[in-house]
């Protein structure tokens, strides 16, 4: 009945082929025009998983309570010295908080007035006494720079430091670092550097050389976004580039901008997405054409599947579009998948034609005879493939979910299609007859050694699947979403170097604020844990004993700070005073040995050379010592106005970022181990849901992506085998025949598993999805030869079959190796383990199920079958 069906409607299409082909037409003109006007992609990852479960409940429950923490950049401001850094954050951020609809906040937390003024009661009572201590013997050397902050008075200040060298109360080898850094800062403006890439660093003289993040600021930044573009953050971004050249940070403080943060990553992972789209689809679409050609060898019938496919295509993005609303970034792999499997089907409807053509020789008949051949394997392949998509609709994993909607729906339109529109434009563009057969004489003796040795082929399948099962166990996956991202990419660069110092897989939960205190001496006994923050962390300990030596330092200090400066040199006097200077540089050189003397040498050499430039290069020397001089003199000023801290004394922002509208308190829990071990991620995590069960965040998050993802794919393949069997089972109606269908398509996909845990190749949230790909094509395969068998078909690599699925397999790998080459690392490792599935299924299909089928069946069983 099936059989008559699709007949009677591929006989009628080709009759009317006009208005068959004029209705496709309108309909895609229809598609297009609706795709085009409702096409959104949703940006947020996180809508890829269910809302419903339970720990997504609980991240969103947090995000609702915190919002601050999701829709963030972050500004990576970094310099050579702290004081450029600081300068050039500060510069920024004030501009940047002047946008108010571009920006909803600008913040910088380390950097603000709270922390400038409080910052030393935060550090231990011994480190204080240090640090106060000495400022305290540094008040000589302030009051000379703050009476003269110009050459004059810094060469003032260094005579100072020489007397004492000379009277033996300093070591001139201890000086040697302080006159070699002084060195290299007028070298530098020597040499054309402007001053503020030159800045000196008093914090690097009086403190030692810097760690590496002592050179970075981080502005914290919350950007209106557009929702609705496929970078929402895309305008916030481009106005921070803008607005940092227009500062000209760079020339002013030889400071470098690089933006980071969750929008940051997101955006880009889109932008990759994007990033050699038009070249890959010409190079893609070049390739198809001419592949379409060495297959049907006619470019009127190239011509008729290119429109086929193209026409499908539309539809299918249209209905997915109605279907589901807003795509995602998994979903819209439909595409890929519409060309591998639409371009299948019509591949073995026109192989089939040609073979037809051929024999027959009447078009007409040539392309009802090809509807009578495949009409019934491409039914059963479309089904299977549909219901093998739509197995995934019912999963937590929403991503996959949609997909599966749309691919199965686009299985439809690519199966109805194929048997309607495809054989009008065949008819339309009229091909010329076929003057050679289409089978493959060449490889009969690979068909009579399969034959021969049929045994022999099954049980070394079975022996090298068996072999790999092993290796399983070791399967890799990597669900962390920076995974997908692009490892040298500066967002990254500038997250990772802020990671060094604030874990990137912390855990994070709410709770009453009076169990607060009972939860972090739970959590602080965990050795998983290295450190637990709430609201009260920020109310520094022991104040009672640290502000009296903070008070003492700063009446100490006081006057030294406020000291009226004495009039501005001239010119001449600076020159007068840098020829003094490296005068008492030799002649205490001359009375010493060592690198003190050498570095003292060195800089007098320095001193004569910049009395000797012109004026604008000592004015830029001036610049380059004093401008970080003043803003150190404001922060130790700052920072010895400390007074006591309590709840009520904290900054809204901050009491705000830790604890929720209703009360309830945030606690952060950072681990002690790497964030790129996963198991040592999972042992954080599982730690701290001992003692919080409702905790989220990023090293909680990985590991429940994870879970649910492989869940999903478990739950999935379980319904698309039931599925699958079952519908071949009412239309096969033989057991067997049933499990030589499925036996090849679950050994393609247990070899692609051991392939990837041999190679150590990582599955992630994106590329996963070649699963049910290979499902879905590798039914398809297995269909075609097993209706073919039941016919009475044999020496299948020689046949008109084996050529229709070489052909399509070609094509399906060159939709899929678009993906590889994609710039976007999730991508490019889905479009890798598209083509690793993809040669394992057609392995299966072509050398294994053969050899499993054995011969053939009779014709006339077959037909009664």
């Amino acid at each position: 009945m099936i059989q008559s069906w699709i007949i009677a409607v591929e006989s009628t299409c080709v009759r009317y082929f006009r208005a068959v082909i004029a209705a496709a037409l309108l309909l895609a003109v229809a598609s297009a025009v609706y795709a085009a006007g409702h096409f959104r992609i949703d940006t947020d990852i996180n809508a890829l998983l269910s809302a419903k479960l339970p720990w997504r409940q609980q991240e969103i429950a947090f995000h609702a309570d915190f919002p601050q923490v999701v829709d963030l950049i972050l500004v990576d401001v970094g310099a050579g010295t702290p004081e450029a850094a600081e300068a050039a954050a500060r510069e920024l951020q004030t501009k940047l908080a002047g946008k108010p609809e571009l920006f909803r906040a600008v913040r910088n937390d380390v950097d603000s007035s709270f922390f400038r003024r409080n910052g030393l009661l935060f550090l231990p009572a011994d480190q204080i006494d240090r640090v106060t201590g000495e400022l305290t013997r540094a008040q000589p050397v302030i009051k000379g720079l703050v009476q003269d902050p110009s050459l004059r008075g810094l060469v003032r200040v260094l005579g100072e430091i020489l007397l004492y060298a000379k009277q033996g109360f300093v070591q001139l080898d201890d000086m040697a670092r302080a006159l070699n850094l002084t060195a290299d800062t007028l070298d530098g403006i020597g040499r054309g550097r402007t001053a503020g890439s030159a800045w000196f660093s008093w914090k690097v003289l009086l403190q030692g050389d810097p760690r590496p993040l002592e050179l970075h600021r981080f502005l914290q930044i919350w950007p209106v976004l557009d929702r609705d573009a496929l970078e929402p953050g895309g305008k916030a971004t481009t106005a921070i580039r803008a607005i940092a050249g227009q500062l000209a940070l760079k020339s002013k403080f030889g400071a470098d901008v690089s933006l980071t943060g969750p929008v940051i990553i997101s955006d880009n992972e889109f932008a990759g997405v994007q990033e050699g789209v038009a070249l890959n689809s010409v190079v893609t679409g070049t390739i198809v054409i001419v592949i379409l050609w060495f297959a049907l060898r006619s470019i009127r019938l190239v011509a008729a599947v290119a429109v086929n496919l193209a026409v499908g295509l539309i539809v299918t993005a249209a209905g997915g579009i109605l279907m589901v609303g807003a795509l995602n970034p998994i979903s819209l792999a439909f595409a890929v998948l519409f060309v591998g499997l639409g371009a299948d089907f019509a591949i073995q409807y026109t192989v089939r034609y040609r073979a037809e053509r051929h024999d027959l020789g009447d078009l007409a008949k040539s392309l009802t005879g090809a509807a009578e051949w495949v009409g019934i394997p491409l039914t059963l392949a479309a089904g299977a493939a549909a219901a093998g998509f739509l197995s995934f609709t019912p999963t937590a994993y929403r991503g996959l979910a949609q997909l599966g909607i749309i691919a199965g729906f686009g299985m439809v339109v690519a199966y109805l299609s194929s048997l309607t529109l495809l054989p009008a434009l065949i008819r339309a563009v009229r091909p010329p007859s076929e003057p050679k057969p289409l089978d493959l004489p060449a490889l009969a003796p690979a068909d009579a050694f399969l034959k021969r040795h049929r045994a022999a082929v099954v049980v070394t399948t079975v022996l090298i699947v068996a072999a790999g099962l092993p290796a399983l166990p070791r399967l890799q996956f990597n669900f962390d979403p920076l995974a997908l991202e692009n490892q040298a990419s500066p967002a990254l660069a500038a997250l990772f170097r802020l990671g060094k110092e604030i874990p990137l897989n912390s855990a994070r939960a709410v709770v009453a604020s009076s169990d607060a205190a009972t939860d972090v001496a739970k959590l602080a006994a965990l050795p998983e844990v290295a450190q637990t923050w709430t609201v009260a962390s920020f109310i520094p300990g022991n104040q009672e004993q640290k502000l009296p030596a903070i008070e003492a330092a700063r009446k100490s200090l006081d006057p030294a700070l406020h000291e009226p400066p004495r009039p501005a040199p001239s010119d001449a006097d600076n020159v007068t005073a840098l020829t003094r200077g490296a005068q008492a540089l030799r002649e205490t050189a001359e009375q010493a040995a060592g690198r003190g003397a050498d570095a003292a040498r060195r800089l007098a050499d320095v001193l004569d050379a910049l009395a000797r430039a012109d004026a604008a290069e000592r004015a830029r020397a001036a610049e380059a010592f004093i401008d970080p001089l003043q803003l150190d003199l404001d922060d130790i000023g700052q920072s010895l106005s400390a007074a006591n801290v309590t709840r009520a004394s904290l900054p809204a922002e901050f009491v705000r970022d830790w604890v929720a509208p209703n009360g309830e308190t945030r606690i952060e829990v950072w681990p002690k181990l790497a964030a790129n071990d996963n198991a040592a991620t999972a042992r954080f995590a599982h730690a701290v849901q001992t003692v919080l069960p409702d905790a989220t965040g990023e090293a909680v998050g990985s590991i429940e992506w994870g879970n649910t993802i492989v869940g999903a794919f478990a739950e999935a393949a379980a319904l698309a085998l039931l599925s699958i069997a079952l519908l071949l089972w009412i239309v096969l109606r033989k057991v067997t025949d049933v499990l030589v269908t499925l036996t090849p398509l679950l050994v393609a996909g247990v070899v692609t598993l051991e392939i990837c845990a041999l190679a150590g190749f990582q599955l992630n949230y994106a590329n996963i999805i070649a699963l049910p790909v290979l499902l879905g094509v590798g039914v398809a395969f297995k269909i075609y030869y097993v209706t073919a068998w039941r016919r009475g078909e044999s020496n299948f690599l020689e046949s008109v079959l084996t050529r229709a699925v070489f052909y399509s397999t070609l094509l399906t790998a060159t939709a899929f190796g678009s993906l590889w080459l994609s710039n976007q690392p999730g991508i490019s490792s889905m479009g890798k383990l598209l083509a690793l599935s993809l040669a394992c299924t057609l392995t299966s299909a072509a050398l294994f199920q053969p050899a499993l089928m054995g011969e053939p069946r009779k014709p006339a069983s077959a037909s009664s079958a």
